[in-house]
């Protein structure tokens, strides 16, 4: 029998409805992109069609190879852990299908672009009486508890600062790890810059994006000297779509090796030397496809206490490590 090829976009899921209608459209606009290849899509939690859900209807058409692609950014533990547990146990009950996963969106020329133009619109839309070197730059990362995942987002904040040649930049956090929005840009109004742009480095709208907008305009309101302007998050910019098409690609020759030498869970990473070897396991059974639409009430009995690695408001007793600066006085709580 001939290999038919497929291809699995792996989102988180969220309860908000338009996070979740804009993941649809980043997969049919990959379908667009790649017209002769199966692409469903699914989520790990909080939304429907749940990965198990979009790798049956892979298997409906008749695909017999799955080029599972992860909706995400960064690899944090969603990448690292949660998906690829998720799609080796749907492979060992389906032995008519090969599935292989491959690399997160990470830092790549085609995202900085997308972010870029993100910027651009903004800058094009207020009054250009500021030049870009007495304009500062904060970018806003999801945040997880794991410094890896946390040090690519300062990274790209430093490419797209050298990028347009800003005064300055700074990174900050909607959650999980420090600083977190609000006192970052107290910070960042101290530093003299007439403008702030503020960008989040997200893919999709989401009540954090509305957070982080509030607690942009909570900053503004103290210091009416600076123009503080916000600027959009990716969500489906053509630069994406390519990206995401790549990151399939990339699977058939081979190229799907995560940069793991500051991972946390395979190095002793400063201060998260205990998490080494850490089991490698989803905890999102329970939450499958709960959270929007007909399914946004429910009961599992599940206490929600702490906030997960990508920095989604959400939480469960299910065994993650402790992020050891959990207490820091900068954070890290998600933005409310």
């Amino acid at each position: 029998m001939s290999e038919k090829i497929g291809i699995m976009v792996c989102g988180h899921g969220s309860r908000d409805e338009g996070a979740v209608t804009e993941f649809a459209r980043v997969a049919k606009g990959l379908r667009k992109l790649m017209p002769e290849t199966p692409v469903e899509y699914g989520y790990l939690e909080f939304a429907t069609p749940i990965i198990r859900d979009g790798l049956d209807a892979l298997r409906d058409q008749g695909v017999t190879r799955i080029l599972a692609v992860p909706g995400m950014l960064f690899a944090a533990g969603h990448v690292k852990n949660d998906i690829p547990s998720v799609l080796n146990t749907y492979a060992a009950k389906n032995a008519d299908v090969t599935i292989e996963l491959g690399k997160e969106l990470g830092i790549d020329p085609k995202m900085i672009r997308a972010a870029g133009a993100r910027i651009q619109q903004t800058l094009d839309a207020a009054s250009n009486d500021v030049p870009l070197e007495e304009t500062m730059l904060v970018v806003v990362g999801r945040g997880a508890s794991d410094p890896d995942a946390n040090g690519n987002v300062a990274k790209v904040m430093r490419l797209l600062w050298e990028g347009f040649g800003f005064g300055w930049g700074e990174t900050v956090y909607s959650g999980v790890t420090f600083p977190l929005v609000e006192p970052g840009l107290e910070h960042a109004a101290r530093l003299g810059f007439k403008r702030i742009v503020v960008f989040p480095y997200f893919l999709f709208t989401g009540v954090l994006i509305n957070r982080i907008y509030e607690h942009t305009d909570r900053v503004a309101a103290r210091h009416t000297g600076i123009e503080f302007i916000k600027a959009p998050y990716l969500n489906d910019h053509p630069q994406v779509i390519e990206t995401f098409k790549e990151r399939a690609e990339q699977i058939l020759t081979g190229d799907t090796a995560m940069n793991c030498g500051a991972c946390k869970y395979r190095t002793q990473v400063l201060g998260f030397e205990d998490q080494v070897g850490l089991a490698q396991e989803s905890h999102h059974h329970h939450v499958e496809g709960i959270g929007t639409g007909d399914n946004h009430s429910h009961d599992h009995g599940h206490s929600h206490d702490h906030t997960h690695d990508d920095g989604h408001d959400h939480s469960h007793e299910h065994g993650h490590h402790p992020y050891p600066h959990a207490d820091h006085p900068l954070g890290p709580k998600t933005l409310k």
